[in-house]
């Protein structure tokens, strides 16, 4: 009788066996869907989950939808999926897959767009896993007794931000502005200039068709070859929207913590803010402020307290958070969460846009907080110089119109009336031409100091 020379040993054979029971083992812990409601799903027995476990549920075809817990109601487990829910119904089972919901960031990111899971969406194959970092998407920001100080000016490439809104390596800022004033084109405009090694761009609740004109238009191959583009567009679930501004928040987190300049920049965080507010009013929280939920205005100063200066002897991520303001009210509850939370507000308005002022920058409602500290002396001097006479001539701006302000009058508006179209001109930048920061000091100090 032949021997079997390919038959299994008895190691093999126990390990074959060990590694199929710890499969079983696996397969028999699961939940049970038992109800359907909008936009929850209500289990029963998915033990071990606790709130932001990653569960995948499986329906009635065999696939299997990714899901979030978000709240316990009753002894049952409320789960929010991240997509469709077709073919889910009572008696489906669901995994429990992760704990903790995390994404492995890798320097193969750089150049490319992926959604809110992290999967690539701009056709340009598989991203590469190896050499990768798991990070959980929900980290807290670093001690603040452990953090770096602001650092040095960062140069934005715009000349308005450069001279009398500059902002440092660490700084966090808004862009607030109704739709369509400018604040996509502002954005891309920092990402193609900015002295900064990566930019990782959130776009949150984005129009599927601005995305593609965004990248290849407003951003161009340029700004994208040192990027990083997370998308979930407005038609997806509320939980991919809100997953995206997590996703864009830990892997800036990365590269802040490979010791790298971040330029992060997300547009827009009422759109995050939406999102939370949808996910919270389905779980069953009480609205408030606007329709707003309590968790929304937890959960904001938790995303942008997590930007700002590293820990010692690690990089920054200067961030640029968007903010849709409605019907240009700035005291609306979001841009007032977000307004107290971050270093500055850059505001655009719809006045200067349609008079052909581009980027659309209101410098007298703008602030910097780091600025002062950051310029010299003799910057600040010129920067106060001219933001008096920008004041000034607005202040008489109705009167100069309708001819009812003689010259001689008051030297001081004299002076604003002649110098007030040399510094709207310094104020509008092409979005494709770059303006350095030391040339712009230096543009501003001609105007105001003219040689004779």
């Amino acid at each position: 009788m032949l021997k079997n020379n390919n038959r299994p040993t008895m190691t093999e054979r126990f390990q074959h066996l060990k590694q199929k029971a710890q499969s079983l083992a696996a397969e028999r812990h699961f939940g049970v869907v038992q109800g359907i409601s909008g936009l929850i799903v209500t289990c029963e027995g998915l033990e071990g989950s606790v709130l932001g476990s990653r569960c995948l549920i499986a329906d009635l075809n065999g696939q299997e939808t990714p899901a979030e817990v978000v709240a316990y109601k009753d002894g049952h487990t409320l789960l929010m999926p991240f997509s469709s829910m077709e073919g889910v119904g009572p008696g489906c089972r669901v995994y429990l897959e992760q704990a903790q919901s995390t994404f492995n960031v890798t320097e193969a990111l750089i150049g490319r767009v992926v959604n809110a899971l992290g999967e690539p969406i701009d056709g340009k194959g598989a991203l590469g896993t190896s050499g990768g970092t798991p990070r959980p998407l929900k980290a807290k920001p670093p001690s603040p007794a452990s953090r770096q100080a602001i650092g040095a000016k960062l140069d934005t490439g715009v000349r308005a931000l450069n001279t009398f809104l500059t902002v440092c390596q660490g700084q966090r800022m808004g862009i607030f502005s109704g739709s369509g004033v400018g604040k996509s084109t502002l954005m891309a405009m920092v990402a193609r200039f900015a002295t900064a090694d990566v930019n990782v761009i959130g776009l949150v609740g984005e129009r599927g068709r601005e995305v593609r004109e965004f990248i290849d238009q407003t951003l161009g191959a340029e700004g994208l070859k040192k990027s990083i583009i997370i998308v979930a567009t407005s038609d997806e679930p509320p939980l991919m929207r809100r997953q995206a501004a997590f996703l864009t928040m830990t892997i800036a987190e990365h590269f802040r913590d490979a010791g790298k300049q971040v330029m992060l920049m997300m547009d827009s965080v009422t759109r995050f803010a939406i999102a939370q507010r949808e996910i919270g009013l389905s779980a069953g929280e009480p609205p408030t402020t606007r329709g707003y939920t309590p968790s929304v205005f937890a959960e904001i100063p938790k995303l942008l307290e997590r930007a700002g200066p590293g820990e010692k002897g690690k990089g920054h991520i200067t961030a640029i958070f968007t903010v849709l303001v409605e019907g240009s009210d700035m005291e609306e509850p979001v841009a007032d969460a977000v307004r107290g939370t971050i270093d500055g507000h850059i505001i655009l308005t719809r006045q200067l846009a349609e008079r052909g002022h581009f980027p659309a920058i209101d410098i007298l409602r703008s602030v910097s907080r780091a600025m002062p500290q950051c310029n010299t002396p003799e910057e600040n001097k010129i920067v106060t110089e001219a933001r008096q006479t920008l004041a000034t001539y607005t202040n008489m701006e109705e009167l100069i119109r309708l001819g009812a302000y003689r010259q001689g009058a008051d030297p001081k508006v004299d002076r604003a009336i002649s110098l007030y179209p040399q510094l709207e001109d310094f104020l509008k930048q092409d979005e494709y031409r770059m303006a350095t920061l030391s040339d712009g000091y230096l543009q501003l100090k001609n105007i105001l100091e003219p040689k004779s």
